[in-house]
């Protein structure tokens, strides 16, 4: 069922939004080489629970997981792209890593993404992450009112097919609110002008990836962490944003943001 959401309640999921681009600033700042995956782990725990959140990962058990889910943050490296499990891994020189969270506070969840380079970058690398970057822009920049839903879905794939990465259908973007998951699913491609109406009120987390030559994916034998299927690296960028009566808002926005679009 889709919900639109109120000005105040638009509200309070920022304020989990504002909480969750915190907690990703911090640890980005801590992915060096030589740190641990299950440190980063413990971290994300450690601000979750100073902040009376709720993590939205923790016993989630969809149809495709191997669950439940015992962690709070997906932590996905080089050639894994979604839903990593955090394990016993140092971080090296030069990985890929991307941090995936979502958590509710006060009953209200955002949800979001972003992949970082650890240590020395590869052109390439950079290159893939902005990628990601650039089409998750294309699609905010489409998700106003009167605009459809496939007109978000186009506008990722037009960024993905200029930087010439093909595109996964298979896991994209989603409504979000009271819950994780709620409709609609925000492919991250698609033909502008089809689908869903987008009014203001309505909340979504949009999120691109893309890996640099594959659009198959693998499975680990976690029953959780998604692979490029050719072990190609891979880039994951994801915000929470709401359609207003102008201007999407990003809730999830932080200071990377503001850098980045510097």
């Amino acid at each position: 069922m889709l919900e639109l959401k109120t000005p105040q309640e638009v509200a309070s999921m920022g304020v989990t939004g504002a909480f969750i681009a915190g907690l990703l600033d911090d640890l980005a700042q801590r992915a060096v080489p030589g740190v641990n995956l299950l440190d980063l782990e413990a971290r994300a725990r450690e601000l979750i629970a100073e902040r009376g959140a709720e993590s939205c990962y923790w016993d989630y058990a969809p149809s495709f997981g191997r669950g439940p889910f015992r962690n709070v943050i997906c932590l996905s490296v080089n050639d894994a792209v979604l839903h990593g499990l955090p394990h016993d891994y140092a971080l090296v020189d030069g990985d890929l890593l991307t941090l995936d969270i979502a958590v509710s506070i006060d009953g209200w969840v955002a949800d979001s993404a972003r992949s970082l380079i650890v240590g020395t970058p590869r052109p390439e690398d950079e290159h893939l992450i902005e990628a990601t970057e650039r089409a998750l822009d294309a699609g905010i920049a489409a998700a106003r009112p009167g605009n459809r839903l496939g007109d978000i879905s186009a506008a990722i794939g037009a960024v993905a097919e200029r930087y010439g990465y093909p595109v996964n259908t298979e896991f994209g973007g989603h409504g979000l609110g009271r819950t994780m998951h709620e409709e609609p699913h925000v492919s991250n491609k698609g033909r502008a002008g089809r689908g869903l109406v987008l009014k203001p009120g309505l909340t979504l987390a949009i999120e691109p990836w893309f890996a640099r030559t594959t659009d198959k994916i693998v499975y680990d034998p976690d029953g959780w962490t998604i692979r490029s299927a050719d072990g190609s690296r891979t880039a994951h960028s994801e915000h929470t944003i709401a359609v207003t009566e102008g201007d999407p808002l990003i809730l999830t926005a932080s200071n990377h943001l503001a850098h980045r679009q510097a």
